[in-house]
């Protein structure tokens, strides 16, 4: 080996910073394993509502129960999205390998 050749240390850091498309799919799995949590705190949410034997001092049954459900199907649309979006990554990343031949 000659000392003009360009080589990198055998001890040198690999980059700190992804690739977008990497970086994007990686944040969407993280807020998709964080919905079922955010589900639960919603759905525990009217336990905290003020309770009482009178109508004027607690919520009325079907606040809560309409509360409830409207929580229900926000969270099924939430998990529709997240899985169209991550088809479409998916989608994007098997176009992109394409792409990826003609720069080795």
């Amino acid at each position: 080996m000659s000392p003009d050749e360009d080589h990198q240390p055998s001890g040198a850091r690999p980059s700190l910073f992804l690739e977008r498309q990497s970086y994007r799919r990686r944040r969407l799995t993280d807020a998709a394993r964080l919905l079922p949590f955010l589900g639960a705190a919603l759905l525990a949410l009217p336990l905290l509502w003020p309770g009482g034997q009178d109508t004027q001092d607690g919520v009325p049954l079907s606040s809560a129960i309409f509360y409830i459900f409207t929580c229900w199907a926000a969270m099924i649309v939430a998990s529709l999205i997240f899985g169209i979006a991550a088809r479409r990554m998916v989608a994007r990343d098997d176009s992109e390998a394409e792409s990826d031949r003609w720069q080795r």
